[in-house]
């Protein structure tokens, strides 16, 4: 088979002129054809859309055709033409074929039928190659590259947290331990505590839920930073929103409050929407086909509307007032009250119809690290919460003051010997700062219009499940 550089297929289906011999290499999608001619519909993931070879049977070996079946890997030269086909401007006429890897029909698991999302999870490591999975991973990339250009547009230094975080992580269970012992040989001190001197780090260790709190650091001396890495909850739970590994984005800013904190968050979160409008529209116009009618209506609207600001109290007493005209919920709602993912939904669905930013939560609910408003009841927090998805991002001016964040730590029984670290930053030039944790895979649940968080990861992390 003669030599020529290979074209994508995304490139390919770009091209305006005919006549040149190139190269190409895919995926068999489809086969079908006569006596004389097979029609090969080729993929080779560059694009959502097939490429159509088109073969003259007298021109090739009966066997080599033979093994061209859905799911085989070949190598096609021939001559770009134009196409008369429907739904095709340019095709191939193949001149010579290779294959590269054959595929049995027999027991190749993605069949020219549909499958259901729940089988392609139990095998994730094909599902990439179907319609479906492409497109939501070419927009996974998309976003990405959305998230970095945007901040560093912005004069922001992407800054690497640690995965492994060696705090004493007293009360969290539900963190991921990081161990060298033999589990099966457990040392333990007097008191039936495990001991921790002879392991690697010489004290417990753990996967780390968030990056914030380096973030922070940064800050104090970058002036503005963002993350963008794994973090890990040995949360046991089976929902369609719930990870165990998933991708976080936490930007941390010097001199900024809760309100240029909200606009970051609302130009940040426009600015990913409308990359993927201008850059994905062939993957979007996919998946609003199968899986969400409204899709793109819903994207757009996010980029032209103003987000709402709410203070919770007021989110509160809307909800309190739609219980009063008949409105029922599953969980209850009153002031102090963490608000359920259907509270998120009622206010941006229902009421408002557009998204929300709601602020000012009661701190009894909140983190430790938030600054606490003048009434002594509230801290300066803020929910992004989204259509279909509620709440997106969460964040909030961090408290700077050293004695109430100090005081603070001791309500909430944090041990202050693994907080000296971050309250030094308070003690040597503290300053005003600001940031906010956007889930990489609840952005792109909103984007994709799939209903589960595990189709929009590669290989999902859950409950009893680590496959791949």
């Amino acid at each position: 088979m003669d030599k020529l550089n290979r074209v994508r297929i995304a490139d390919i289906l770009k091209m305006q002129s005919f006549g040149q011999t190139i190269n190409v290499k895919g995926w068999v999608r489809t086969k079908r054809g006569s006596k004389t001619v097979s029609f090969i519909a080729l993929n080779d993931g560059t694009i959502i859309h097939n490429l159509q070879i088109v073969a003259e049977l007298a021109n090739f070996d009966e066997e080599v055709m033979k093994q061209i079946t859905t799911g085989a890997c070949i190598s096609v030269n021939g001559v770009v033409v134009e196409s008369f086909g429907q739904g095709q401007h340019v095709e191939i006429q193949a001149k010579e074929i290779e294959v590269l890897g054959t595929a049995d029909p027999l027991t190749y698991p993605l069949q020219k039928k549909g499958h259901s999302l729940e089988y392609l999870r139990e095998i994730a490591h094909l599902r990439p190659r179907t319609n479906t999975f492409g497109a939501v991973f070419r927009i996974r990339h998309n976003m990405a590259m959305a998230i970095h250009t945007f901040f560093h547009e912005r004069g922001f230094y992407y800054f690497h947290t640690p995965i492994i975080t060696a705090s004493d992580c007293e009360g969290a269970g539900q963190m991921f331990q990081v161990t060298t012992m033999n589990l099966y040989d457990l040392k333990k001190d007097e008191n039936g505590a495990i001991d921790y001197t002879n392991d690697f780090f010489g004290k417990q260790a753990s996967l780390t839920v968030s990056g914030q709190l380096e973030g922070e650091l940064a800050a104090m001396a970058l002036g503005a930073v963002y993350t963008f890495g794994p973090t890990f909850r040995a949360e046991n739970s089976n929902t369609p929103r719930h990870l165990a590994e998933f991708w976080m984005i936490e930007p941390e800013v010097a001199f900024n409050d809760i309100f240029d904190n909200m606009q970051l968050a609302e130009d940040f979160i426009k600015y990913c929407v409308k990359w993927a409008l201008d850059n994905c529209m062939d993957d979007l116009a996919f998946l609003a086909e199968h899986f969400d009618k409204e899709l793109i209506s819903r994207l757009q609207s996010v980029v032209e509307c103003e987000f709402v600001r709410l203070p919770y109290t007021e989110g509160v007493r809307i909800l309190e007032e739609a219980v009063a005209n008949g409105h029922t919920f599953e969980f209850p709602v009153g002031w102090g009250t963490d608000l359920a993912s259907e509270h998120e939904r009622f206010l941006v669905e229902n009421h408002f119809k557009k998204p929300v930013i709601l602020t000012d939560y009661p701190k009894e609910i909140k983190a430790f690290y938030m600054k606490q408003n003048e009434d002594g009841k509230t801290v300066r927090a803020m929910d992004v919460l989204f259509p279909k998805i509620g709440e997106i991002i969460g964040g909030s001016e961090r408290e700077s003051d050293l004695d109430k964040l100090s005081k603070r730590i001791e309500e909430m029984n944090i041990p202050m010997k693994d907080m000296w670290w971050y309250l030094d930053t308070r003690r040597f030039g503290t300053a005003p700062h600001a940031g906010f944790g956007l889930g990489f895979e609840r952005l792109l649940l909103f984007v994709t219009g799939m209903a589960n968080i595990r189709d929009v990861i590669p290989f999902p992390r859950t409950p009893n499940n680590a496959e791949f």
